[in-house]
């Protein structure tokens, strides 16, 4: 029987997986604390707690004062949006630290040596990726109009962001020695792409070549991008910028659709949507014909079964659980 790490890689490579391979189970993810200001893991972007609010290193505030929620999000009214005026963001946005002294890190590293490469890939996690940043500080709908009517400020708020990320990975690769990064950035709705592919190319495709390289020259061999979100139409650009696994396709991108065309240059993890199963009112016979599906449709190779969510668990509890006994099944009856 294949290892974890083994299976995913004979998966996404084409090869000879012995089943399929269990939503997270072959990512062990490396995380700091929810809400933890002054370490090196979460100190640019801290999440709240259900329930609370927090200001994160670029001087975002994020709520989660709604615990039913699924997650925090930015608040952008008058009185908390930093970054007003786009051509003057230099006067108001500030990098978090980075320069963090060894003894910093030392918790983190030993999380990180007690994984078992043989079984598990060690996975660096970063939140809040280039594109969410610019809308974190400016809000969605500025950021959005910004591209089109400020793109030289853009351009250099970009960059910045991205030398920030950068700086990030240094001290990630240097002291954690990730062989796999689970990355987020959100590109859509659940329908379409924010931006068309071309506008994608001129202001974000160059910031994450820069980035997935630095992973990859740094001992990283697995890029894994998250959007839950409708994002077929930047695959081409995934692949471009070197990512292995697409995590999060929603199945509105007709995943089975983007397995034919592009498996063997990109896999795929996700067609398990959390809207439609991850509910209060989920039951195991939507779970199960939900699981079937998509692994019918989507076939062994270059696909992993999986709920859109960013990491491993679920909204409502039993769901991931039960997601996971369903791919179980169906590897018994396809494998």
């Amino acid at each position: 029987m294949l290892t974890k790490r083994q299976n995913l890689l004979e998966t996404i490579r084409g090869g000879k997986p012995d089943r399929f391979v269990k939503q997270y189970e072959a990512l062990q993810l490396l995380m700091g604390p929810n809400y933890a200001p002054g370490n090196p893991i979460s100190a640019g972007n801290p999440g709240p707690a259900p329930g609370e609010e927090a200001v994160n290193g670029w001087g975002v505030t994020i709520s989660w004062k709604d615990a039913a929620l699924p997650g925090p999000f930015p608040v952008h009214d008058d009185a908390h949006k930093v970054v007003r005026d786009v051509t003057r963001w230099k006067d108001v946005v500030k990098m978090p630290k980075t320069d963090y002294p060894p003894e910093a890190w030392e918790q983190y590293v030993k999380i990180a040596e007690a994984v078992d490469k043989n079984e598990c890939f060690s996975t660096a996690t970063f939140f809040t990726g280039v594109f969410e940043q610019c809308h974190y500080l400016l809000g969605i709908d500025d950021c959005l109009a910004a591209l089109y009517e400020e793109p030289e400020a853009m351009h250099g708020l970009i960059d910045y962001i991205t030398e920030y990320e950068l700086k990030y990975a240094e001290g990630v690769t240097k002291y954690l020695k990730p062989d796999a990064l689970f990355h987020h950035d959100d590109w859509g709705t659940q329908n379409s792409t924010f931006m068309s592919p071309a506008m994608f190319d001129e202001f974000y495709l160059p910031a994450y070549k820069k980035i997935y390289a630095y992973y990859k020259s740094h001992g990283v061999e697995l890029i894994v991008h998250h959007s839950d979100s409708y994002a077929a139409t930047l695959v081409p650009q995934m692949i471009e910028m070197g990512v292995d696994i697409y995590q999060g396709c929603m199945s509105t991108n007709n995943v089975p659709e983007l397995v034919k065309k592009y498996g063997g240059k990109i896999s795929f993890m996700g067609d398990l949507d959390n809207g439609v199963l991850d509910k209060a009112d989920w039951t195991k016979e939507l779970v199960r014909s939900e699981v079937e599906r998509a692994c019918r449709a989507n076939g062994k190779l270059y696909y992993i079964p999986c709920l859109v969510m960013g990491g491993p668990g679920s909204t409502f509890p039993g769901v991931y659980e039960a997601v996971d006994e369903e791919i179980d099944r169906m590897s018994k009856e396809m494998f």
